[in-house]
């Protein structure tokens, strides 16, 4: 199927509602993973030639269905399990029995959550989340993440036994871990946002159809948790985020910094709406790092005509380094500072912060650790050490566009 086949988009919307049908029917997500896939490949056989049936979401789930009962009985047959739930043996012993009915709900939420088990890694949360509830096949994923579609077909598959193992069920969490688990589908819904902004390996910046999901999803959650102020923070920071997307990159997709970028470009219906969701939920209690990340987004867009107010935001930067004191944001609050205060000041800051935490050596920042130094020499007028970080910090990154800019950026220094 072509990317934008319209019968892949339906495939994709429908997936997370087919698997949420099976997985409430059945109470085994692995299996019911498992037997959508199945469904869909069976779909995406059959509807290119017969058509798209008129209820393709009752479609899937009998299909589906009808693989769950096989897959159970495998299941069975080798010994593996014992009958987990009673519907499970009424599904073996009367399988021609209706299949589930069509739900109007949305399960996406539910799905999500159970993906962000406390029992999986952040990766795995991140790679089930893509697969299950944002319908993206596995090959998609590897590629997001930059590695081969096996490994990522063995990550995923660990996690889904990892799951069973922990005997995680698809309902929505108790009192005793629901702030935990919802602050893990916030990083989940981050991360994905995030690599859909800046792809870890590939041709282009960014994948739009990666970000779009998380901002559906993101919309989502906070029509189910309206009190959630932070889970509203992180929809305004995607929003103000998303609204520059246009301008990031040239018409041969070359990479354009922010301060070079045009700003009649950017989406001011995304700016109004994600500035509004902010101002709204601002106030509610001491802001998080999603409300203090929204709030610099919203800065920078309120740019448009007057330049960026950088010491404000190196002020926020070091609210949010308070909060979250991660080398990420240490590096963000250098950029900051050089802007407001120059690239002396930045420097130092940056040495700084290097000896008290090594930001030179966390692998995490590295890349871009490098590619601000070489920022700060290019200022300071010291085209060659520029050029080598600008180099350095090219070899690091897996992205293509990311590459020719810091290529460029290293030819134009010296």
């Amino acid at each position: 199927m072509r990317p934008d086949d319209p019968i892949e988009d339906l495939l994709r919307t429908e997936a997370p509602q087919v698997l949420g049908a099976l997985t409430r029917r059945f109470g085994r997500f692995t299996l019911a993973e498992d037997a959508v896939q199945e469904a869909l490949l069976a779909a995406g056989r059959r509807w290119p030639t017969e058509g798209i049936p008129a209820e393709p979401r009752s479609w899937l789930i009998r299909v589906g269905y009808r693989r769950m009962v096989d897959l159970l009985r495998a299941d069975n047959a080798r010994g593996r399990r014992e009958y987990v739930v009673g519907v499970d043996e009424l599904a073996m012993r009367a399988p021609g029995r209706a299949a589930p009915t069509v739900s109007t709900q949305d399960d996406s939420l539910t799905l999500l959550v159970l993906c962000c088990h406390p029992c999986l890694t952040p990766t795995s949360r991140a790679a089930l989340t893509l697969r299950a509830v944002g319908g993206l096949r596995t090959s998609e994923i590897a590629h997001a993440y930059g590695v081969t579609e096996a490994t990522m077909a063995t990550r995923i598959s660990r996690a889904k036994q990892r799951l069973r193992d922990s005997g995680a069920r698809f309902t929505p969490p108790g009192a005793a871990d629901e702030e935990a688990r919802y602050a893990s589908v916030l990083q989940v819904l981050y991360l994905m946002f995030s690599e859909g902004y800046v792809v870890s390996a590939g041709r282009e910046l960014g994948r739009v159809d990666l970000a779009a999901e998380a901002i559906r999803l993101t919309r989502m959650l906070c029509r189910e948790r309206p009190a959630d102020a932070e889970a509203a923070g992180l929809l305004a920071l995607m929003l103000l985020t998303e609204a520059r997307r246009d301008a990031r990159t040239g018409g041969d997709g070359t990479l354009i910094p922010l301060e070079e970028q045009e700003r009649s470009r950017w989406d001011q219906g995304l700016i109004a709406e994600g500035t509004a969701i902010l101002d709204e939920v601002w106030s509610r209690g001491a802001a998080g790092r999603y409300r203090l990340q929204a709030a610099i987004a919203a800065v920078h867009a309120q740019a448009v005509a007057d330049g960026t107010d950088w010491r404000q935001i190196a002020v926020l930067y070091l609210w949010l380094e308070r909060l979250t004191p991660t080398n990420p944001v240490r590096l963000s609050r250098v950029v900051a500072v050089a802007r407001a205060f120059g690239a002396q000041r930045g420097q130092a800051l940056l040495e700084q912060l290097d000896t008290e935490h090594g930001l030179a050596t966390d692998p995490l920042v590295r890349q871009r650790f490098l590619a601000v130094r070489g920022h700060l020499h290019e200022e300071l007028d010291r085209p060659d050490l520029a050029a080598r970080d600008y180099r350095e910090a090219a070899a690091l990154t897996a992205n293509e566009a990311e590459r020719r800019y810091l290529l460029d950026r290293a030819a134009r220094a010296v």
